[in-house]
């Protein structure tokens, strides 16, 4: 099974090197020196990673027969893909790699069906599960422990304790007119209360 690990990013440097934007847990496994790599476009590779190093916070890769800015410049975009066995798992068993979580089906602690997880975003901060409702909608999930209370990969499901808010907007209304009403209640102005009622929750939308 083919599984992109990494998108070429821009050339720094005169020598050849690109950085990456990894997506794959396990980088020194998939992106060390010696790995082939496949690539999209399909005629940009097959890529034979020379050399690696982390630079600023930022993985830095060089590719034989890549030796000047120019052609590091023209690599810009390119997935890197690798090509994984179905069967293998990640060493950390809190892990999981995309093609094992695609398809699971989301639902709520008490059962209640959310949706389907149809893609994996992988952003600097955090991984989301992208989820297709029943009616066709799309809402974004944090994979974060807070939220995503079990993988459960016999029963082809992953069990989320969302926010209010997170699923439902309508539910975020509701928890906010009632926290007004509490600091009303307190003798303290509802504008001096800290936060929305999700907004801290749902800033790793961004």
């Amino acid at each position: 099974m083919q599984l992109v690990v990494a998108r070429i990013g821009r050339a720094h440097g005169i020598k050849g090197e690109v950085t990456v934007e990894v997506r794959t847990d396990e980088p020194e496994l998939r992106l060390g020196p010696g790995a082939v790599l496949a690539t999209d476009p399909a005629d940009q590779g097959p890529l034979t990673i020379e050399s690696g190093r982390v630079h600023s916070g930022r993985l830095l890769l060089r590719f034989e027969n890549v030796r000047d800015r120019t052609a590091a410049e023209a690599l810009r975009n390119i997935l890197l893909i690798a090509e994984v066995d179905p069967a293998q798992l990640p060493e950390d068993e809190e892990e999981f790699y995309d093609h094992q979580l695609i398809d699971l089906d989301v639902v709520l602690a008490d059962g209640t069906e959310v949706g389907r997880i149809t893609e994996i975003s992988h952003l600097p901060s955090q991984d989301l599960f992208i989820v297709e409702r029943p009616d066709g909608s799309e809402v974004m999930i944090p994979f974060v422990e807070e939220i995503v209370a079990e993988i459960d990969l016999e029963e082809q499901r992953a069990v989320i304790t969302p926010p209010p808010g997170l699923i439902d907007e309508g539910e975020a209304l509701v928890a906010s007119a009632r926290d007004e009403q509490a600091a009303g209640q307190d003798g303290g102005p509802a504008e001096a209360r800290d936060g929305g009622p999700a907004d801290g929750q749902r800033k790793d939308d961004a």
